[in-house]
């Protein structure tokens, strides 16, 4: 964070420049600095304080802080389905003084459906390393006829376009997720989408849509009172936290749509500072303390390389902007 009323602070500021413009310290010369970091670092967050993104942002903050010896402050910045953090994030200095707490709608879900994006997913980012994992999951309400997702794919079989499901909106990562779902078993169904995830787990309970998706997060509460039924999860493994449904892959279906938490930097973060980021995002997710707030807020921990994550990201871009065109689902 810039704190031009510490005079220090300005004269080196200045001192910087003028020596940069003369051609005597490269620009880079003070995002390499490899007594990294020397002053507060800001971490911004797309969401609200209090939800499930927050609050692993301020987790991550206070273990940086303890980490790093420097305050690493939260800075809220919700709006636009996340586009407007995600924007701010890509166009500061890449200095590692600006982090971002990064997620998949407006990564790689909203690129996917939206033109004219003010950033690149790939190009004006350092993508530091994943954080967590948060599954779709394909539901119904409890009182559905629909036991399995056999059942499902007859009925919309039986009757192509006559079955609707229920989404959290249009070009919402729900809603592309039924979309591959959808292509991937080969039937037709109507989407309904609503005004957020709430408005559709109300109907799927009710009964006035047929089926849905949401995270594992967003629909667990009521998969464990026994309002919704989790029929299959959208991922490679099974979820910890319902450990008795199986996974879409297990029923004969390859279809996997995966929401995820992590931490990115503008594009040309300096390799030292890279480095260091990616081993305190591993070292903090192995505490009790991580551990015990990530099963609270029903995430799956994930840790790697930096590389891991750029090539996850360039791989699901890739993924949900195929779905997008084959779906033909754009937003203005």
């Amino acid at each position: 964070m810039k704190d031009c009323s510490n005079p220090s602070r300005r004269e080196l500021i200045a001192g910087l420049g003028a020596l940069a413009a003369a051609g005597a310290v490269p620009v880079s010369a003070w995002a390499a600095d490899g007594d990294w970091p020397t002053r507060p670092v800001k971490i911004i967050v797309a969401n609200p304080p209090g939800q499930a993104v927050d609050i692993v942002g301020r987790l991550f903050a206070e273990s940086f802080s303890k980490t790093f010896g420097q305050p690493f402050v939260v800075d809220n910045k919700p709006g636009a389905g996340g586009l407007t953090a995600t924007a701010i994030g890509s166009h500061a200095p890449p200095d590692g003084y600006t982090l971002l707490i990064s997620s998949s709608g407006p990564l790689v879900v909203t690129p996917a459906i939206k033109k004219g994006m003010p950033y690149d997913s790939l190009k004006d980012f350092t993508h530091i390393g994943n954080i967590a994992l948060t599954p779709q999951v394909l539901i119904v309400g409890a009182g559905s006829p629909f036991k399995t997702v056999k059942d499902v794919i007859d009925a919309a079989k039986a009757k192509p376009g006559q079955l609707n499901y229920a989404t959290s909106g249009i070009g919402s990562t729900s809603h592309l997720g039924m979309e591959a779902f959808c292509s991937a078993v080969g039937v037709k169904m109507t989407h309904i989408p609503y005004k957020g995830n709430q408005e559709a787990l109300t109907q799927l309970i009710s009964g006035d849509v047929a089926l849905g998706s949401d995270t594992v997060p967003g629909a667990l509460a009521m998969i464990k009172a026994g309002k919704l039924r989790a029929l299959g999860i959208a991922a490679p493994d099974r979820s910890p936290f319902i450990p008795d449904v199986p996974t879409l892959a297990e029923q004969g279906y390859k279809v996997e749509a995966l929401g995820w938490i992590g931490l990115s930097a503008p594009a040309g973060l300096p390799r030292a500072t890279l480095d260091k980021l990616n081993r305190a995002i591993q070292a903090a997710l192995a505490t009790p303390e991580f551990k015990e707030k990530f099963t609270s807020l029903a995430l799956v921990s994930i840790a790697g390389t930096p590389e891991q994550f750029e090539g996850f990201v360039r791989s699901e871009l890739g993924k949900w902007s195929a779905v997008a065109k084959a779906a033909n689902v754009q937003v203005e």
